[in-house]
């Protein structure tokens, strides 16, 4: 019976970072079967899907959204989807009085 030699390769102990990059910049995962696994990532639930639309606002209305994002120190179009948001759960879900 012949013994077969497998090689098992063995990644290093990193004393820092850049001993590491040094490291994976003269060899490939690929060097090291055995040590790295598949990951599967589900990604959809990341972030939702959007549309672009054009809605015509009156200019002093995207004026007052501007200032008022300036205020809260955030983009404008990410402020009036927010608006936009609150307004239609408050119609979904109104408020019990």
């Amino acid at each position: 019976m012949k013994a077969e030699n497998k090689k098992i390769n063995k990644i290093p102990v990193f004393k820092n970072e850049d001993e590491e990059r040094e490291f994976w910049a003269k060899h490939s995962f690929l060097d090291f079967p055995d040590r790295f696994k598949e990951v599967k990532l589900d990604l959809s639930n990341l972030k939702p899907s959007t549309r672009p639309i054009t809605v015509r606002l009156p200019l002093f209305l995207i004026e007052d959204l501007k200032l008022l994002a300036n205020k809260k120190d955030v983009p404008y179009q990410s402020l009036m989807k927010v608006l936009l948001a609150e307004k239609v759960r408050e119609e979904f879900h109104p408020k019990y009085q």
